[in-house]
C-alpha cells in the first residue's frame, strides 16, 4: 500500500501539533521547487519543545513506514529539519524562526489550509 505525498503531509501536520507545535504553516511548493511538494514550517517555545516534535515526526514517518533521509539540527534544537523527501518538516527554536522567516523566502508557494 502506498501512501500519497498529500496524505504524509497531513499526517506529520497532526504530529507536529501532537507536541503542540506554534503557528504551524505548510506551504505547497509543487511546481515551484524541486526541492520538495511540502514544507512544514513551526516552532517551539523551548529546546525541549523543539526536539520532542522532531522526534514525534520521526515517530509517525516510521508509523507509516517512511523512510526518514535525515534529520538536522536536533542537538542544537534551534532549527531541526526532517527530511522526508517530497514534505520537508521545518521545526524552529521561536528565537530563530523570525529570523529565518522561510515563509517569505518560499512567498511564491500556496499555503495549504488545515481543518
Amino acid at each position: 500500500m502506498s501512501i500519497s505525498i498529500k496524505n504524509i503531509m497531513e499526517q506529520m501536520v497532526d504530529a507536529v501539533e501532537d507536541k503542540k507545535a506554534i503557528n504551524v504553516v505548510t506551504l505547497n511548493l509543487e511546481g515551484i521547487s524541486l526541492i520538495a511538494d511540502y514544507f512544514i514550517i513551526c516552532h517551539g517555545n523551548s529546546e525541549t519543545q523543539v526536539q520532542a516534535i522532531g522526534s514525534s515526526v520521526r515517530e509517525k514517518a516510521g508509523e507509516l513506514g517512511i523512510r526518514v533521509r535525515g534529520i538536522e539540527g536536533m542537538n542544537t534544537a534551534r532549527w531541526v529539519l526532517v527530511d522526508l523527501g517530497d514534505v520537508v518538516v521545518h521545526i524552529f527554536h521561536r528565537d530563530e524562526r523570525e529570523f529565518y522567516n522561510l515563509e517569505r523566502l518560499w512567498s511564491d508557494a500556496k499555503i495549504v489550509e488545515h481543518v
